[in-house]
């Protein structure tokens, strides 16, 4: 019961923080986090009141699958940007700004960090820096979602955004995966090409096929249905099932083949979206479906924020290189690869600084990184430092990007009026008559 009682109290803080936050012209995700924060165990928690607030990270680790699930939508979601008629307009330049900001991102942090190692030998290690590079190329899709969705974003930059937004986290995935190949062969010095290229290629082509297939079956069970409200279901039981089955991890003659649960819902969006007539209009109803628990994603997530890395002082420099490298390293990344590219001024200028948040996929990684020897809990403070910074800054620099790219249009007077005016007629229309 406690459980529920801090679920509902922490939904609905976060509903109410938004009403301040519209005052304060801050994003939506912004407020969730905010009020994540308040009912984590470093505020209401740590009261210690049952049901007020989560009082222990072991109680926020129990809902885990609320990330999970969340996260598939997302993908799910995205996917849908893969569409075979915007790609012809839009895919070729996604791709490359997507692979070459992600790589440079990548070597850029790399580079800065191993430098620091070289001056400051006691702050960080070389297999740290080579496995945070990896970890810098990741960005956030449920941020960079909930900001267009709430302001309506519509435009090129939008119309790039998502697409590299996915294509971006691909390519961490199998940075990550071969960088922390690297770094762990650079501290035992046995070279495991498993680990470093085969594996990450499994993972990719497997979570690929998982997904076209899954997509395939549920275009065609969509046809057993003639109700909106049943082929509704049959999507979101799809997507949790597809999240559920790219847990699964298994060997085959001594090679691993896992999953990544962000590709294989990827590729379930994308090949569902090209392959079924209804899609638009099913995919559009799962978004309204998921609000709910966008926000309650949100939430735990701020809660689990932990301020307990400011406590040291290693962590908190190198804490704000790895946040300036990476976003000079984005911001370039994507400036460059945009010129290259032929894309407008707004979108060379403004793109960047919309791929800075950073949350999920990075903290996926870290947990794969805590097993490095000596550096786990290291990179994990690292990771948690910039998530902090990043998730209570990104939302609003995304919001500041795409206002200044003119993809979101301030309210208009005229608009403002006929709300107002609409409002006026309903609670006139509820008064009794006299």
């Amino acid at each position: 019961m406690t459980t529920l009682l801090s679920l509902a109290i922490a939904m609905f803080m976060g509903l109410m923080m938004t009403r301040l936050g519209s005052k304060l012209k801050l994003p939506d995700v912004t407020a969730y986090l905010v009020a994540g924060v308040l009912v984590g165990p470093f505020f209401l928690g740590s009261l210690h009141i049952p049901g007020v607030g989560f009082q222990s990270y072991e109680e926020l680790e129990g809902l885990k699958v609320i990330s999970n699930v969340t996260l598939g939508f997302i993908a799910f979601s995205i996917g849908n940007e893969f569409r075979l008629s915007q790609l012809k307009a839009t895919g070729k330049t996604a791709t490359v700004v997507g692979i070459f900001q992600a790589v440079f991102t990548t070597a850029l942090v790399d580079l800065v960090l191993i430098a620091l190692h070289f001056m400051m030998p006691n702050v960080v290690s070389i297999p740290a820096a080579i496995t945070l590079g990896a970890i810098a190329a990741a960005t956030a899709p449920a941020t960079t979602l909930m900001v267009v969705r709430q302001y309506k974003a519509k435009g090129e930059l939008t119309e790039l955004l998502l697409p590299i937004v996915a294509i971006d986290d691909a390519v961490g995935l199998v940075l990550f995966a071969i960088s922390f190949g690297v770094a762990k062969a650079v501290g035992s010095s046995v070279l495991d090409i498993n680990s470093i290229l085969i594996n990450p290629l499994i993972e990719i082509f497997a979570s690929l096929a998982l997904g076209a297939v899954a997509g395939w079956l549920l275009t065609e069970l969509e046809k057993l249905f003639h109700s909106n409200t049943n082929r509704l279901i049959l999507s979101i039981s799809f997507v949790i099932l597809t999240v559920a089955l790219a847990m699964l991890e298994f060997e085959v003659g001594g090679v691993r083949i896992g999953f990544s649960s962000l590709l294989v819902c990827m590729m379930l969006g994308s090949a569902f979206c090209n392959l079924c007539p209804l899609s638009d209009d099913i995919m559009g109803r799962a978004d309204r479906w998921s609000a709910p628990i966008l926000e309650l994603f949100f939430v735990v997530s701020g809660a689990e924020l932990k301020f307990s890395v400011f406590a040291q002082g290693a962590a908190i420099v190198l804490g704000i290189v790895y946040v300036l490298s990476r976003s000079v390293g984005k911001y370039i990344g994507a400036r460059e690869s945009c010129k290259m590219t032929g894309c407008s001024q707004n979108v060379v200028n403004y793109l960047g600084i919309t791929l800075f948040p950073q949350e999920g996929v990075a903290l996926g990684m870290c947990v794969t990184a805590s097993q490095l020897p000596n550096d786990g809990s290291l990179i994990r403070n690292i990771v948690l430092f910039a998530v902090l910074v990043y998730e209570l800054s990104g939302p609003l620099l995304s919001k500041w990007a795409l206002t200044k790219a003119g993809d979101i249009k301030p309210m208009g007077d005229d608009v403002r009026n006929r709300r107002e005016e609409k409002l006026k007629a309903a609670i006139d229309k509820k008064k009794p008559a006299k």
